[in-house]
């Protein structure tokens, strides 16, 4: 590749310029809502167990501004007991449509009760009777066991309104860093980083080698 053609490579690089991690973040993720097909606020979360060993697993973003990205599970579930223990987690974007991966590591609170009950008030009602019955991450001993859950909390709730159940609620990865990667030709990938050293302070900014 001549000179000319990785300066022209260099010279598209708008989101270099941006100084504020959450705005370009919902630049890109306008940009997947339109290109991906399935589930553009899919994103890989990773937590570590008591030894250290890592976990991840993919869930589904529910919310996001300048505090940070949310997420909802049960908390007795596996993903749930590692955050609690130690309320760090990281967080993976990939949109394979446009090429791009974000990279976010922060620390984790929880979400507000009101917060959590007015997203679960939006679920559809087989969700929240399912947050009822599954024992999320434990081992099924009985043929037709989750089934029979199921239909012992739907008789349990009635046609009444379906509650939040305590052990159901959200998290926040409050970043300390995001990284925004963007595939290249010739493995020239644009990557840039923002990194703060506490989740309220200010955002520095680095451009990576690919």
């Amino acid at each position: 590749m001549s000179l000319t053609e990785i300066t022209t490579l260099t010279a598209s690089l708008g989101f270099m310029d941006r100084k504020d991690p959450f705005g370009l973040f919902a630049d890109w993720f306008a940009d997947a809502k339109k290109s991906e097909p399935n589930d553009p606020n899919g994103m890989a979360l990773a937590t570590v167990d008591d030894e250290g060993l890592p976990n991840v697993r993919m869930v589904l973003m529910k919310d996001y501004d300048e505090r940070g990205f949310v997420f909802y599970t049960n908390y007795e579930s596996q993903k749930g007991q590692e955050i609690l223990s130690n309320m760090k987690a990281a967080l993976l974007f990939h949109w394979k449509s446009l090429r791009r991966q974000v990279r976010v590591r922060g620390v984790v609170e929880k979400v507000t009760d009101a917060e959590a009950d007015a997203y679960f008030k939006s679920r559809p009602r087989d969700s929240k009777i399912g947050a009822w019955a599954s024992q999320q991450s434990r081992p099924i001993t009985k043929t037709l066991e989750f089934e029979t859950a199921i239909a012992m909390q739907t008789a349990r709730f009635g046609i009444a309104d379906v509650p939040r159940p305590p052990h159901w609620s959200g998290f926040r990865v409050k970043p300390v860093s995001m990284e925004f990667w963007h595939d290249r030709p010739f493995r020239l990938h644009d990557r840039v980083v923002f990194r703060r050293e506490r989740p309220d302070g200010d955002w520095s900014k680095a451009r990576l080698y690919p």
